[in-house]
């Protein structure tokens, strides 16, 4: 596999499970050293790493429960002694912000506990991280979202969850105005139904699945491995003159 990522430093969110340690995984397999976060589950983000460097190559979990006070600091100091001590420099090329999620409730059912944790965590938390790391950004660096396609769907019972994800779109928009004049570009990817631990109960549930199939183009599910591979094109030599876009991920999820 090209080694086109040798010598770049990378963090992945919620990099221990599913399409996050896919992602992690195809990062360092390209040559990238990358920093597994992971909020509770020490043990996936361990195996994420072990894979990673039976693999050949390079990884590190870092802890924190991204969007909690005190949370991101934390990161940030793990993350630079670490970086400091592996390469001589706290500078990161590629951010991948991962972290999401959260209940599903029509408007009328929605709490405001369902309603903080997912703003929390789709869009605060991401928010917050890249601004604490807006420093850290290297020059000609990349930026990607993992966001989703319920940003542009009109089912009422995800309606917080749809809010949330196109804020994280507009949010891709504007940052990658911003950061442009250094070279950074800052794209989103957009999944539909991938096949893993967080989509079990529709995999696995013949009459779900189906409705899910009959709804996309390519009559599938699709596989973590192929969100990473369009991450990895972002984030590598590729994607240099690609910005501010939503990539959609989805293989023709109800187009």
């Amino acid at each position: 596999m090209q080694k086109d990522l040798a010598g770049k430093t990378a963090l992945v969110t919620g990099g221990g499970r599913g399409i996050g340690r896919a992602m992690a995984e195809r990062l360092a397999a390209a040559g990238a050293l990358v920093a597994v976060n992971y909020a509770g589950n020490h043990q996936a983000a361990a195996d994420t790493v072990a894979a990673i460097e039976t693999a050949g190559g390079q990884a590190f979990t870092v802890q924190a429960k991204i969007g909690e006070p005190g949370e991101i600091e934390k990161l940030i100091a793990a993350l630079d002694a670490e970086f400091i001590s592996r390469t001589g420099d706290k500078s990161i090329d590629i951010l991948i912000n991962n972290i999401g999620g959260g209940d599903y409730a029509k408007i009328v059912d929605t709490t405001d506990a369902i309603y903080d944790q997912t703003f929390n965590n789709n869009v605060r938390g991401p928010f917050l991280l890249t601004r604490a790391l807006y420093h850290h950004l290297r020059d000609h660096g990349r930026v990607v979202n993992i966001s989703s396609t319920g940003s542009r769907l009109t089912d009422p019972g995800i309606i917080v969850y749809s809010m949330a994800k196109a804020a994280v779109e507009a949010f891709t928009r504007v940052l990658a105005q911003d950061l442009g004049p250094r070279g950074i570009t800052v794209n989103a990817v957009s999944p539909g139904f991938t096949a893993g631990e967080t989509n079990l109960h529709v995999t696995e549930d013949p009459e779900l699945a189906k409705g899910v199939i009959d709804f996309t183009a390519l009559k599938r599910f699709g596989q973590p491995e192929e969100i990473a591979d369009i991450v990895y094109a972002l984030a590598s030599p590729l994607g240099r003159w690609i910005t501010a876009q939503t990539i959609d991920a989805s293989g023709g999820f109800k187009l």
